[in-house]
C-alpha cells in the first residue's frame, strides 16, 4: 500500500470513530424514546447503519494494522511494478490514459490508482516501455502500448 493509501484509510477510520458512531448512538436514543422498538423504521435503520459502520471499523482497523507502506518515489527502473505510474495508449482508439498501480484497498479508478489485481495491472507487471499487452474486456481483448513507466 502507498502512503497517501494508507493516509485515506486512517482518515476514514478516523471520522467513522469519531463521528458516524457518536451520530448512530445518538440516532438510536431517539429512535428508542419513540417507544414501540418493533415498528419503529428510524429504530431499525439506525441499527443497520450501525451495523455497517461497526462492521467497517473493524475492517479498517485490520487493514491497517497490516500494512506495509512501500514509497514509490524509492523505486527505480523502467519496468512496471507496485507504485508505478503508467502511461498507455489504447490501440484501438489511440486514446491515451495514465493510472498508479496501488493496492486493492486503496484503488479508485476515478481518481487513476489501479488495483494491482485488475486485468489491467496484473497485465503491465513486468513489462517495459515501448511493450504492447492484451487485456481481456467484456467487450474482447483490448491491446495497449505502454509509453511511459514512472516512478513518482
Amino acid at each position: 500500500m502507498t502512503g497517501k493509501g494508507l493516509q485515506r484509510l486512517e482518515d476514514e477510520l478516523r471520522k467513522l470513530k469519531s463521528e458516524e458512531r457518536p451520530a448512530i448512538i445518538r440516532a438510536i436514543a431517539e429512535a428508542r424514546s419513540h417507544g414501540d422498538l418493533s415498528e419503529n423504521a428510524e429504530y431499525h435503520a439506525a441499527r443497520e447503519r450501525q451495523s455497517f459502520v461497526e462492521g467497517r471499523i473493524l475492517e479498517l482497523e485490520e487493514i491497517v494494522s497490516t500494512a506495509e507502506v512501500i514509497d514509490p518515489t524509492t523505486l527505480s527502473g523502467d519496468q512496471v511494478k507496485f507504485g508505478a505510474t503508467v502511461t498507455v495508449v489504447d490501440e484501438d482508439t489511440d486514446k491515451e490514459a495514465t493510472y498508479q498501480i496501488v493496492g486493492m484497498h486503496e484503488a479508485d479508478i476515478k481518481q487513476k490508482l489501479l488495483s494491482i489485481s485488475s486485468p489491467l495491472a496484473k497485465a503491465l507487471i513486468g513489462k517495459h516501455e515501448g511493450d504492447t499487452i492484451s487485456v481481456p474486456a467484456p467487450g474482447g481483448d483490448r491491446t495497449y502500448e505502454i509509453l511511459s513507466v514512472k516512478f513518482i
